[in-house]
């Protein structure tokens, strides 16, 4: 891997963070939880009209005996802290790798995600040698919290006075790899955070190493001969896009009324984690995340009550009133089986520079929970 240079001084305020909720915060959780009352369940209690009955009472019981407290001595064991930039507080881990020449690299969570997605990736990430690779392949590791995820909070207004995008989410993530003193680096996204990542590769801001994202959201824009070199594969992939579209009534939701469905999300956990139906592939069973691990989301969120903050990102980017641009800035995309199939020549039609393209053979929409060591080594691949 090619080493990068950094500048030579951080020029953000940082402040040493550690999580812990109060344990008044943790018995009120436990006492709404035996307080649930369920809906009715829809005939069959299946996943054809949502979250079903059944699993959310299995979910419930797991969630009253679930470690909260362990989920807090895993983040507590990476170096973490809170700065300031446009105004706005910013939490992030920030774990230097041990070996010299390492390549910086931001990591983008997405929604309903935070900083719990790459906790199985930081160490084979920053530490290779002793996850099976090769000094040369050790990245400086930078995971932050959104804007109004998790504990970059409160949310204070975008620099255009309202909620935030993601174009300006990626220009504070730019501001944050210079203030920690990196004239150079790369960034990994998947979802939200490769919408993020390729707002940077469209940027191309001084010293960027590239974009590695698990999404290129490309679509077919009814331009003549645009689908006349599809075959099986291309037609499988719209046909996900679809299915995607017929089950995600959220996107619709949150894009246009916010601010109603999180007054039952920030009132009930259950609510929460009924909303969170993504993490489990809205029930298709392809998702390989685990019930602990869709309960620690669930708790940061509710914990955090952040879940009004991510939802209003959906309604900001449908009024950006921002024009298609193509991106020229270097890219790297990972498909994986059970996710979003991007069309590659759909992506290549709006991304002038995609160097590295890789497909695997299990996976989903949570690639970084599901399959951490195959993301991360396609992430030395790209970035070696």
């Amino acid at each position: 891997m090619t080493s990068t240079t950094t500048s030579t001084a951080a020029t953000l305020e940082l402040r040493p963070f550690a999580v812990h909720v109060p344990q008044a915060d943790l018995d009120d959780l436990q006492q709404r939880l035996e307080r649930t009352r369920f809906a009715p369940a829809a005939p069959g209690d299946s996943w054809e009209y949502g979250t079903p009955e059944s699993y959310l009472r299995d979910m419930v019981e797991r969630w009253k005996a679930f470690d909260w407290r362990a989920v807090e001595a895993r983040l507590n064991a990476y170096p973490q802290f809170t700065t300031e930039i446009d105004g706005q507080t910013i939490h992030f881990l920030h774990v230097r790798s041990p070996h010299p020449g390492a390549t910086p690299l931001l990591l983008a969570h997405t929604y309903p995600g935070s900083v719990l997605d790459f906790l199985d990736m930081i160490d084979p990430l920053v530490d290779p040698v002793a996850h099976g690779g090769r000094a040369e392949d050790a990245f400086d590791v930078v995971v932050p919290s959104m804007p109004g995820f998790g504990f970059s909070t409160p949310v204070a207004p975008a620099p255009n006075g309202r909620d935030w995008t993601m174009s300006q989410v990626a220009s504070l993530y730019d501001g944050l790899m210079r203030g920690l003193g990196y004239g150079a680096y790369g960034i990994h996204g998947s979802d939200a955070g490769a919408m993020i990542s390729r707002e940077l590769a469209v940027a191309e801001p001084d010293g960027f190493l590239g974009a590695h994202v698990l999404h290129l959201f490309s679509f077919p824009s009814g331009a003549e001969g645009e689908m006349d070199g599809f075959g099986p594969k291309e037609y499988a992939a719209l046909g996900h896009m679809q299915w995607f579209q017929s089950v995600g009534a959220y996107n619709t939701m949150n894009a246009s009324r916010p601010q109603t469905v999180a007054a039952g999300l920030a009132d009930s956990p259950v609510a929460t984690l009924a909303y969170s139906e993504l993490f489990e592939s809205f029930g298709n069973g392809t998702a390989l995340v685990s019930a602990d691990q869709v309960l620690a989301q669930a708790s940061l969120y509710w914990l955090t009550n952040t879940y009004a903050n991510a939802a209003r990102y959906h309604y900001s980017e449908q009024r950006t009133g921002a024009e298609p641009v193509v991106s020229t800035g270097r890219l790297g995309v990972a498909v994986f089986k059970d996710d979003f199939q991007t069309i590659r020549s759909l992506a290549e039609r709006d991304n002038s520079n995609i160097q590295h393209w890789s497909e695997f053979s299990r996976g989903g929409h949570y690639a970084a929970l599901e399959v951490p060591d195959d993301v991360v080594a396609d992430l030395r691949v790209f970035f070696g």
